[in-house]
C-alpha cells in the first residue's frame, strides 16, 4: 500500500505558476541584483586589468563573468524547477536546479584550470611581467567591497527562503571577494616591486575558482545518484515514523535529495488483523507526521502485516481464487454463497477466518478444518464462526 502527493496541472499557464511563489519571487530578484552588479564589475575589472596590465585582475574580472552566468543558469533553474508536477514529470521538475549546478560546477572547475594554466605559463618567463598600474589596486579595492555586500544580501535571502541552490550562489560572491582579496595582496605586492606576486595572486584565485567548481559539481553529482540524506536525518525521521500510533515496526527506510527537499521511502508494520482501511489510516498519519516534522517533499508509505525481512516470503502461496478451490476440495463441500472469508498471508502460510450465516451449523465444519490444518501445505489456521457476513 502506497501514499503519495499528486499535483498535476492541466492548464498551460499554470504549468508555468511556481509551486512556492514566495521563494520564486525572492530568489528572482536577488538573483537579478547579482546579475547587475557582477555584469558590472566583469566590465570594469577586465577592462581596468588589460590596461592596466594586471593579470590577476583580469582574472578576477572572468570569475565575476562566470559568477554572471551562475545568475543567469539560477533564473532558469529557478523558473523551471519550481513548476508543478505533470505527467511527464511526476516528482516534479526540482532537479533542474540540481542539473543547472553541475553545469555551473562544471564550468567554473575548467575556467579556474585555465586561469592557473595561463598564470603558471607567464611565470616561467619573469622578464617580461610589468608593473601594474596603480588604478587597478582601487578597482580591486572596489570589487571586494561590492562583493562583499552582494555576499551578505543573497545568503539573507537564500535563508530566509531556505533554497540550497541560493545559498551556494551566494557563496559564489563570497568566493568572488575573497579572490579579490588575494588580487588586492598580488596588485599591492607589484607595486612594490615584486612584480611577480601579481601572478601569482592570478593563480591562487585560478585555484579558487576551480575549488569552489568543483564542490558544486560533487554535491550535484551526488543528488543525481540518489545519494541518501545525513544519518542524523535518516534517524530523526525512522523516529518519527514509530512514533505513530498504529506503527508497530520499521524496516527499508530509504531516503534521496531533490534539490532543497527530500523524497522518503518507507515499510512500517500493522497488526495483521485490522482492516484494509485502518491499514490506510495509519499510513496516511505516518506520511503525514513526516510531511509535518521534516524538509521533506513526499513520503510513500507501504503496509507491512509483518516483518517481510525476517518472516517466511508469501509468494509462493495461491492466490485467493486457487486458495478457496483448494480448501472446498479438501472440504469436500462448496461453502455457502453467503459466507465471508478472511485470509491471512503470514510467515509463509495461510490464516484463514470462516464468517458463515447463523442458521448453518457449523460443527461438523469446524472438525473438518482442524483436521485439514494438521496437514496441509499451505493453511496454518481455518477458524469458523457464526454471525451475520460484513457486505
Amino acid at each position: 500500500m502506497k501514499n503519495h502527493t499528486h499535483a498535476h496541472s492541466h492548464d498551460k499557464a499554470a504549468a508555468f505558476e511556481p509551486a512556492h511563489p514566495e521563494r520564486f519571487a525572492a530568489a528572482r530578484k536577488s538573483t537579478w541584483v547579482s546579475i547587475f552588479t557582477n555584469l558590472l564589475l566583469s566590465i570594469v575589472q577586465v577592462l581596468a586589468g588589460f590596461f592596466g596590465k594586471s593579470q590577476s585582475l583580469m582574472a578576477d574580472g572572468l570569475h565575476s563573468f562566470a559568477d554572471l552566468v551562475a545568475d543567469v543558469l539560477v533564473l532558469f533553474a529557478n523558473r523551471h524547477g519550481n513548476k508543478h508536477a505533470d505527467a511527464n514529470h511526476p516528482y516534479g521538475h526540482a532537479r533542474i536546479e540540481t542539473a543547472a549546478s553541475l553545469i555551473l560546477g562544471s564550468s567554473l572547475t575548467v575556467l579556474g584550470i585555465v586561469l592557473l594554466v595561463a598564470a603558471g605559463s607567464r611565470l616561467q618567463h619573469p622578464e617580461h611581467v610589468q608593473t601594474v598600474h596603480p588604478i587597478t589596486l582601487w578597482v580591486a579595492i572596489f570589487a571586494l567591497a561590492a562583493k562583499e555586500g552582494l555576499f551578505r544580501y543573497m545568503l539573507a535571502v537564500a535563508k530566509r527562503v531556505r533554497s540550497q541552490m541560493l545559498v551556494a550562489n551566494a557563496w559564489h560572491a563570497r568566493s568572488d571577494a575573497a579572490s579579490s582579496l588575494v588580487v588586492i595582496v598580488g596588485i599591492s605586492g607589484n607595486l612594490l616591486g615584486y612584480t611577480f606576486l601579481d601572478l601569482i595572486a592570478a593563480a591562487v584565485v585560478g585555484v579558487m575558482i576551480a575549488y569552489m567548481g568543483f564542490q558544486f559539481a560533487r554535491d550535484a553529482m551526488l543528488e543525481l545518484v540518489d545519494t541518501g540524506l545525513e544519518a542524523e536525518e535518516v534517524r530523526a525521521i525512522r523516529n518519527t515514523l514509530k512514533s505513530v500510533p498504529g506503527v508497530l515496526g520499521l524496516h527499508d527506510l530509504r531516503t534521496r535529495r531533490m534539490a532543497d527537499n527530500a523524497l522518503v521511502d518507507a515499510h512500517i508494520m500493522v497488526d495483521p488483523y485490522i482492516s484494509v482501511s485502518e491499514g490506510h489510516y495509519i499510513a496516511e498519519a505516518a506520511r503525514a507526521a513526516v510531511l509535518k516534522s521534516h524538509h521533506v517533499m513526499d513520503v510513500m508509505v507501504h503496509i507491512d502485516p509483518e516483518d517481510d525481512v525476517h518472516s517466511k516470503p508469501n509468494a509462493h502461496t495461491p492466490q485467493r481464487h486457487l486458495l478457496l478451490v483448494h480448501l472446498q476440495k479438501r472440504l469436500d463441500q462448496t461453502l455457502p454463497p453467503d459466507s465471508h472469508i478472511l485470509l491471512h498471508y503470514l510467515n509463509g502460510k495461510i490464516e484463514a477466518e470462516l464468517l458463515l450465516p447463523a442458521t448453518d451449523d457449523v460443527s461438523e465444519l469446524r472438525a473438518k478444518c482442524n483436521a485439514i490444518v494438521a496437514d496441509d501445505p499451505y493453511f496454518k489456521r481455518i477458524n469458523v464462526f457464526q454471525g451475520v457476513a460484513p457486505k
